[in-house]
């Protein structure tokens, strides 16, 4: 239940960006009032091109690697997988889309929380409003194909270790050991 609860959410967080009304509740996708800004350009593919040593760089298990969403080819938006911590009850996901932080910042599903800085890059922190258990914190941030996120999403059935709710500085830690690894 816990590993479909966590891949519902990622799914949300992609439908919170793009626009979609897709919920951990109810686990369908709407309508997409959005659409991806920088056309067909191929975007980096964290399933198969993170390394090993970024993932243990920034504590997270390889061999965990569970693949949210990774089409083969088309109009891919955003690729996405996650993995388990190797220091906590959560998961370190990682998603790379062609939308662009303006487009997070307009989403009313989402709440922006701040700018931040994730190495040179400003980006931004975020929660998913349907985040009532206040499990999951996003962090995002600009690259040439239009953006990456870093979200950490605390296992619901351990929420009561949760050291921060949403855990959004062990979001922005993740990201910002992350952000190296990825293509500006």
């Amino acid at each position: 239940m816990v590993i479909v609860r966590t891949m519902l959410a990622g799914m949300a967080a992609v439908g919170a960006v793009a626009g979609c009304s897709m919920t951990p509740e109810d686990g369908g996708p709407g309508a997409v009032s959005g659409s991806p800004t920088n056309g067909e350009q191929k975007i980096f593919n964290p399933c198969t091109e993170l390394s090993d040593d970024a993932l243990r760089a920034t504590m997270a298990d390889p061999a965990t690697k569970s693949v949210v969403t990774d089409a083969p080819e088309g109009g891919v938006v955003a690729r996405i997988c996650k993995w388990s911590s190797t220091e906590g009850p959560y998961f370190v996901t990682v998603w790379s889309m062609n939308y662009k932080l303006d487009d997070l910042r307009k989403n009313d599903r989402v709440t922006v929380l701040r700018d931040v800085q994730v190495g040179p890059r400003i980006g931004l922190i975020s929660t998913e409003q349907a985040d009532d258990d206040k499990l999951r914190c996003n962090v995002s941030f600009p690259a040439a194909q239009g953006m990456f996120e870093v979200g950490v999403g605390w296992r619901y059935s351990e929420r009561a270790s949760l050291p921060q709710a949403p855990p959004c500085d062990l979001a922005l830690r993740h990201a910002t050991q992350l952000e190296a690894y990825l293509p500006k």
